[in-house]
């Protein structure tokens, strides 16, 4: 309990109910309504010892939302494989035995699509399906491999050991048709919920790149640094002079009470709903798309107008950049920018070996790390991909339908969204406060 509140009752995003209701009252309210349950989902029985307590969790609960996951690009693919995937079987198969079970709830991502052009329909995975088209998924090997690939590790240091395996689920992923670890496993987890399910209810939703809230409880609450967010400080900071992105790629976002707003309409609609599968993409791109290009310019005049202040107290002033479209053009500039001075250093380094020697590795380790992350971030900077949501329009219909009276309240709907709006009132001042802590 002292966790649940110091952790998650004590943030911002918690301010309206406390300021509504009061210290003594929310408290009270906590009390009566969570049971926190320390646990692991990468063990059978969510890693639950207490008897009496699974017994009366299997008695009691009627509807699970499983939102555990490991969301590196490059994680450890044995930590992918415990948590995304076989994970989510150890969720699936703790709520079959829930008696009064009414509806398991799945968050996934609209990426296990990969990096498919075109309209990208809500529609579930067939067991080993792959994305490469020429061979079969065998999750069982994967998982055989994975503790084969370990077995030979166990004589190497950790962190030989742990950039081996993030490594090998980079090239597993990417075997399969996958171009990362994160949704190659995500997808995975997939094929094992849809073939183990039996009549259980199964909603899996799968959001696109989640933003700060854009009205609940408050604007722009944001934790933590997201795709396109890394972006945005690293331009606020100045440190962006160029970066890899198609100015008209449709860059997907939603904002994060969009996103648990569709979620509640989903258990809402299908609880009960006896062997149902059902996909929701929640995203925008298909309703109210906005591109790298827009979102450049928004960025732009934002910190144009508010720029950040320095470490010696003065605005930092930002240049637009220059955006490079292929991972082609972006290497050139960095070798031509970059590596050869780099080089040069290097030479110098050699011949004067007391000189530049600090300097040479802290340089060729910056370089390193920037061309790392373009890498892992390059499917999504050059995505061309449009997530069909006709699933998640039948089901805003199904609540404009049945809850008119709540006029505004659980809006999941991006064409509600101005998007010029949002990144420079709320996305970016949400940041700065929440994130930044400026």
């Amino acid at each position: 309990m002292q966790r649940l509140r110091s952790e998650v009752m004590e943030i911002d995003l918690f301010k309206v109910l406390r300021n509504n209701l009061g210290e003594d009252n929310l408290n009270a309210l906590v009390r009566e309504k969570i049971v926190p349950v320390p646990g692991d989902i990468s063990i059978d029985n969510l890693g639950l010892k207490d008897t009496d307590l699974i017994q009366r969790m299997w008695r009691e609960i009627d509807i699970i939302i499983n939102i555990a996951a490991t969301t590196n690009f490059d994680e450890r693919y044995d930590i992918g494989l415990g948590i995304n995937t076989f994970g989510a079987l150890n969720v699936l198969n703790f709520a079959k035995k829930c008696v009064k079970g009414q509806l398991l709830l799945h968050v996934s991502t609209a990426y296990v699509s990969g990096e498919q052009p075109g309209l990208l329909l809500e529609k579930p995975f067939k067991m080993g399906e792959t994305l490469s088209g020429d061979r079969e998924l065998d999750i069982n090997i994967e998982h055989e491999l994975m503790k084969q690939k370990l077995k030979e590790l166990q004589d190497c240091s950790d962190e030989e050991i742990s950039q081996t395996m993030k490594d090998f689920g980079m090239a597993r992923a990417k075997l399969h048709g996958w171009p990362n670890t994160y949704v190659f496993t995500k997808a995975m987890g997939e094929m094992l919920m849809g073939k183990y399910r039996e009549n259980l209810p199964l909603v899996i939703i799968r959001p696109t790149m989640i933003t700060s809230t854009i009205a609940e409880p408050f604007p722009g609450w944001i934790e933590g640094l997201k795709t396109l967010d890394s972006v945005i400080v690293a331009y606020g900071k100045g440190r962006l002079k160029c970066f890899l992105a198609d100015s008209n790629s449709v860059f997907d976002l939603i904002p994060a009470d969009m996103v648990v707003n569709a979620m509640v309409a989903a258990a809402t609609a299908h609880s009960g709903d006896t062997g149902i599968q059902a996909i929701y993409h929640v995203g925008s791109s298909c309703k109210n798309p906005v591109t790298f290009g827009q979102l450049h310019d928004f960025t732009a005049r934002y910190f144009a107008k508010r720029p950040l202040i320095g470490r010696n107290g003065s605005p930092i002033i930002v240049v637009k950049g220059t955006i490079l479209s292929t991972m082609a053009q972006f290497s050139l500039y960095m070798t031509l920018r970059y590596k050869l001075p780099l080089q040069i250093l290097r030479l110098i380094n050699i011949v004067y070996p007391w000189s530049h020697g600090d300097n040479y590795s802290d340089l060729s380790r910056k370089i390193k790390l920037a061309m790392r992350l373009v890498e892992l971030y390059q499917p999504y900077l050059l995505f061309k991909g449009i997530f069909d949501d006709l699933n998640t329009e039948r089901l805003r219909m199904k609540r404009k339908e049945n809850i008119k009276e709540l006029d505004g309240s659980f809006e999941f709907d991006p064409k509600s969204i101005d998007w010029d709006n949002y990144i420079t009132n709320t996305h970016i001042p949400g940041l700065i406060t929440h994130v930044l802590k400026q």
